[in-house]
Formats: structure tokens, C-alpha cells, sequence
């Protein structure tokens, strides 16, 4: 007994030492104790040095003040930008005059028609209601604007993604090209895209487009990718066989057998190009984004919620009909869609004969008036004064009061360099040293820009946003999980909620909340939710049930089973969650600068607002640094390959 006490304090030391985690600490307090007395002598604590930063205002006020002095006479931009822009200003135009001319009657019986042809009665009838409700709202007009860049924007961006995907999925050096291109972009907020295109392209149609085609197109392309690689091997050595060249075994036997992975690209394509078309409305994109745009500027709630509620319906039309085609729902063979064409025709011409193109006016419905009525009632009541609970506005300014203002306090209270040692050691505990490498870099180049302060700001509200996030989300998802009621009540919802475009969220939160810093974390919360909820649920639901039915014979309780067996089991699932359920918060913080989130989402607002590109370019660079940075810092190992953990 004695040589076992003896040897035991001496045995766990040395298992302890040989842990990895334990030698990733070692080196970085090591590097630590080197970097950070020389760091501090040279430069000092506090926030980032301004010997450290790099003032972009002048050339970036050159460079745009020459954009803007040489766009009509430049050959770059009269033989080349331009011809990109007028091409895709005449295509917008084309889509949207031909929308016209079939009138409402004609459009809702193409979509009514192309959901039976898809999935069958009960989709079209759900689609031929979407669409009158966006006529009774009065929102016909817009709809057909957004459909209309929408198109182009999606034909766009599935022929983009289609040919990265087929170079990446036929290619192994291309995909290790594109794929870390296809992950930062991934990874960038919305926002982030509208800055460089603005610069090259100016306000309006064109500048929203090709946002939306570059912020759209990395899902086509990753899921092309995916399926031409994942294709049954016997099936290609079969076809191979027969003496088929490259390209007939791609066009018979890939593509075919991609044909899921190809559908469900196509599906987050149309649901990222809604999301971006509406948030491109703050560069000039008419539509139902900008309805919602200048009526958030005026905290015009009603008129907000008047073309949002369309915005909502044509999202989740769009992912309904495309997620059946995906699921290779047949509707009624070749001659369905025979059908379909042809009762769109006869509506159409019918439509025209009566002069009924335009949606009556009489048969629309005023719902802003009685929801600013319900606004000020709610304004009136419910923010603030509340016998017990208090009021929404009392909720709103306790958060930013005890969570936002301490957590902002502290990160911009932190040396510099202890912030660059915390992203350090966090992405190499969970990554590797080139994971670890990456973060630094990105969260250096926010100091290098001069934007530390407004970043640490933005990096406050995700962080507190993402902990209510994780909070909710994994106490609904235990419940789905160890529930199948819970789960079947909670599946529509969560549907509804990941299809509506982030423009949508900010909404509701200020008509309970007001503006401010609060209802923008509030958003965020709402938009990221689902899929923290979804990827946890799939995940507990996923441990092995050998495991949980031996925990159960050894007599452990359920909360037992779900500590100590669930959820170590499903931490691949946990921590996938904590990353996403991150990048989307930050996603909508971003947008919140625009009902007074401030920070970097208030500077890249007010640099598209007024022209000021060099503040809009830092802001929109800094937030996609601090995505990365976020991104890194959150992302399993699992998930990437390389060596040097």
C-alpha cells in the first residue's frame, strides 16, 4: 500500500504533462513570458498603440475620389465594369418588365403551378396565398422588384458556383485553392460584400447584384463540390469501363449522381440571394428591402412589418418548393410541367384581355396604421412601468446596463496584447497553431486599422448575444431532444425562423424594444437560435444508444445520463453549434447598426449612407477580420485538416 500512495502523487503530474492541451499552455505562457515585457516596454498597455496604426483615410479618399472622377471616361470601367453593369441593369429590367406584363393573376399561377408541378396541392395552394398576400399589403409592386434582381442574381450565382464547384470537386489542387477562399467567405457578414462592389460599381441595381451573386454563390459551389466528390466510385469505374470519355462520365454519371448535393445547393443559393437582396437594399436596390429600409430610418414600424410580412412568405415559398425539388418530390411527369405552362399562359392572356395587369388598388390592405396604433399602446404600457416584470424598455436598458456596458468596459479595459494572448491560446486549444496564427493576425490587422475600439464594441455584443444564444438554445434543444412532442412543436417554428432574411429580425425588436445596442443583441439572439436548437438536437439525438441504454442499466438518472453520457458524446455537435450559433450573431450585431447598435455597424452604415467610403472600407474590413477571428477561435479541429495540432 505504501509503494502505491507513493507513486500515485508522482504518477499524476506526469500523465497531466503529457496531455496536449497542457504542452499548447506551456509554449504560450513561455512565448508570454518572452513577448509581453518587450511588448509593454515598447508600446505600453491599454488599448492599441496609435504607433501601431496605419491612418487608410487618405488613400482610400484617393482611390475613391479617382473611381468616382473616372468611371465615364476610364477604358477599365467603359469597356469593362460598365459593359458587367449595363448587362446586368438591362437583365434586371428584362425579368422585371416580363414579371409585369404577366400581371398578378399570371405570376401567382406560375408559382401556384410550379409548387404543384413540385410537391403536389398543398404547396401550390400555400404559394397562390403568399403571393395575394403580398398584393393585399400593398407590397405587388416591390415583390416584383426583388423577384426580379433575385433571378438574376441566382442564375448568376448557381452558374458561378456550378463551375467553382465542378473545378474543386474534379480538381484536388483547386479545392485546396477554393477552399479556404469558400470558408472566409462563409464567414464574412452580409455587409461585408456591399463595401468593395459600392466602391467599383456605385449605388444601385448593378452594385446589389453582384453583392448578392459573391455572397450567394460560395454554397453552390462547396455543395457541387461535395456531390461530384462523394459520387459512388462502382458507378464511375462501371461507366469508365464501357470506354466513356471525362467529359461523357461527367455529364452521365456525376452530375446525375449529384444531382441532392446540386438541388440543395440551389436552395441555399435562392435562400442567401433573398437574404443579401434585402440587405442590398441600403445601396439602392429597390424592393421590399428598401421599404423596410426607410421605414426602420423612421421607425415606422408598421410600414416595416407592411413589407416584411412578404419578405417572410417569399422566403418560405422559395425554400418549400426548392427544398421538394431536392428531396425529388415528381409531380406529374413531363406533361405537368406542359400543363403548368400553358394555364400560366391562358392566365397571363386572360389577365391582359381584361386589363387587370396591375394589382387593384382597392383590394389592398392598410395594416401600418393599426400596427403603429399597437406600437404606441405597446409604447405606452407595456415599456416600462409593468407591475412586477417591469417593461420591455426596462428589459432593454437592465441588459445593456448589467451585461453589455460591463462586458464592453471590460474587453476595452484589457491591455492589447492580453486580448491577442486570449484569441491565442483559445484558437490553439481548440485548433492548431496555424488556427492559432490566423486569429492573432486577423484581431492584430482590427489594431493595425485604427478600429480597436468600435471592434472590442461590436465584440461585446456578440459575445454577450451569443451567451443568452447558447443558454436558450441548448436548454429548447435538451428538451427537443429528450422529447419527441417538444421536438415536433418546435420543427415549423425553427422552419419559418431559419428562412427569413436577417433585414426581418430587426422588425419585432424595435417594436418591443426601441433602438439602442439591446434590441440589436435581441435580434441576433432570434436570428441565430434555430440553428443552434437544430445542430444541438441532431447532435444528442445522434449518441450511440449502446451507450445510453448501459448508462441506464447501471442505474444512472436521466440528468446523469445527460451530463455525464449525452452531452461528452455529442461535443463534436456542441461545438459546431457554438460556431455557427457566433457567426450568425455577428452577422446581425452588424446590421444592427442600423437601428443603433453602433460600433462597426454604424460606421459601415454611415459610410455607404454618405459616401464616405474609407470609414465604410475600414469598418466593413475590421468586421470581416473579427468574423475570422470569431470563426477560428470557435471552430472545432475536426473540422479541418492539417497537421501541427
Amino acid at each position: 500500500m505504501a509503494t502505491v500512495t507513493a507513486s500515485t502523487p508522482r504518477a499524476l503530474p506526469t500523465g497531466l504533462l503529457k496531455h496536449r492541451a497542457v504542452h499548447k499552455l506551456l509554449l504560450i505562457a513561455l512565448a508570454a513570458a518572452i513577448l509581453v515585457p518587450l511588448a509593454n516596454a515598447r508600446w505600453a498597455s491599454g488599448s492599441w498603440p496609435s504607433a501601431l496604426t496605419v491612418d487608410l483615410t487618405k488613400p482610400l479618399s484617393s482611390t475613391s475620389d479617382w473611381i468616382i472622377d473616372n468611371r465615364d471616361s476610364h477604358p477599365l470601367f467603359l469597356y469593362g465594369f460598365g459593359y458587367i453593369s449595363n448587362a446586368v441593369v438591362i437583365s434586371v429590367r428584362a425579368v422585371y418588365l416580363l414579371l409585369l406584363g404577366a400581371g398578378w393573376a399570371g405570376v401567382t399561377a406560375l408559382g401556384a403551378l410550379v409548387a404543384w408541378r413540385v410537391a403536389g396541392v398543398r404547396l401550390a395552394l400555400g404559394t397562390t396565398a403568399a403571393f395575394l398576400a403580398c398584393g393585399l399589403l400593398g407590397m405587388w409592386v416591390p415583390t416584383m422588384q426583388t423577384l426580379a434582381l433575385m433571378v438574376v442574381a441566382v442564375l448568376a450565382s448557381v452558374v458561378v458556383g456550378v463551375l467553382l464547384g465542378l473545378a474543386a470537386g474534379l480538381s484536388r489542387r483547386m479545392d485546396k485553392v477554393l477552399r479556404p477562399v469558400l470558408d472566409t467567405m462563409q464567414v464574412m457578414p452580409a455587409y461585408a460584400y456591399l463595401l468593395p462592389v459600392v466602391l467599383v460599381f456605385g449605388m444601385g441595381v448593378p452594385a446589389a447584384v453582384l453583392a448578392t451573386v459573391v455572397y450567394a454563390a460560395p454554397p453552390m459551389a462547396r455543395l457541387t463540390a461535395l456531390g461530384l466528390q462523394g459520387a459512388d466510385k462502382e458507378v464511375l469505374e462501371a461507366v469508365e469501363s464501357l470506354g466513356t470519355t471525362a467529359r461523357q462520365r461527367l455529364l452521365t454519371a456525376r452530375i446525375p449522381l449529384a444531382r441532392k448535393e446540386l438541388l440543395l445547393g440551389l436552395n441555399q443559393t435562392i435562400m442567401m440571394a433573398l437574404s443579401m437582396a434585402v440587405i442590398a437594399s441600403v445601396i439602392g436596390a429597390a424592393g421590399l428591402g428598401d421599404r423596410v429600409y426607410q421605414a426602420l430610418a423612421s421607425v415606422d414600424v408598421g410600414a416595416a412589418l407592411a413589407a416584411g410580412i412578404p419578405i417572410v412568405l417569399l422566403a418560405v415559398v422559395l425554400d418549400r418548393v426548392t427544398g421538394a425539388a431536392g428531396d425529388g418530390s415528381e409531380g406529374h411527369g413531363r406533361a405537368g410541367w406542359a400543363y403548368a405552362l400553358a394555364g400560366t399562359v391562358v392566365v397571363a392572356v386572360a389577365g391582359r384581355l381584361l386589363g387587370r395587369l396591375d394589382w387593384p388598388d382597392a383590394w389592398t390592405l392598410n395594416i401600418a396604421e393599426p400596427v403603429n396604433r399597437a406600437v404606441d399602446w405597446m409604447t405606452a404600457h407595456l415599456y416600462s412601468g409593468v407591475p412586477v416584470v417591469g417593461g420591455t424598455a426596462d428589459w432593454a436598458g437592465h441588459f445593456t446596463t448589467w451585461v453589455l456596458d460591463p462586458v464592453r468596459s471590460g474587453l476595452q479595459g484589457l491591455p492589447w496584447w492580453s486580448v491577442l494572448l486570449i484569441v491565442a491560446t483559445l484558437a490553439w486549444l481548440i485548433g492548431t497553431w496555424r488556427t492559432a496564427l490566423t486569429a492573432v493576425l486577423a484581431m492584430a490587422a482590427i489594431g493595425v486599422l485604427g478600429v480597436w475600439t468600435p471592434a472590442l464594441d461590436t465584440l461585446s455584443q456578440v459575445l454577450a448575444a451569443v451567451a443568452v444564444t447558447l443558454v436558450l438554445g441548448f436548454a429548447t434543444a435538451i428538451a427537443a431532444a429528450r422529447s419527441d412532442r417538444v421536438e415536433r412543436l418546435l420543427r415549423p417554428v425553427l422552419d419559418v425562423f431559419q428562412t427569413m432574411p436577417q433585414f426581418v429580425y430587426l422588425i419585432p425588436v424595435v417594436a418591443l424594444f426601441g433602438v439602442g445596442r439591446a434590441p440589436a443583441a435581441a435580434a441576433a439572439v432570434v436570428y441565430a437560435l434555430p440553428a443552434v436548437v437544430r445542430i444541438t438536437t441532431q447532435g444528442l439525438r445522434q449518441v450511440d444508444p449502446a451507450a445510453m441504454e448501459s448508462s441506464r442499466s447501471l442505474g444512472a438518472t436521466s440528468w446523469q445520463q445527460l451530463r455525464q453520457v449525452q452531452l461528452p458524446l455529442a461535443r463534436p455537435a456542441l461545438l459546431l453549434a457554438v460556431n455557427q450559433g457566433v457567426v450568425l450573431v455577428l452577422a446581425v450585431v452588424v446590421i444592427g447598426g442600423l437601428v443603433g447598435g453602433g460600433a462597426l455597424g454604424y460606421d459601415t452604415v454611415f459610410g455607404l449612407a454618405q459616401g464616405d467610403l474609407a470609414t465604410g472600407l475600414v469598418a466593413g474590413a475590421a468586421i470581416v477580420c473579427l468574423g475570422l477571428m470569431l470563426d477560428r477561435v470557435t471552430q472545432p479541429t475536426e473540422r479541418r485538416s492539417g497537421k501541427g495540432a
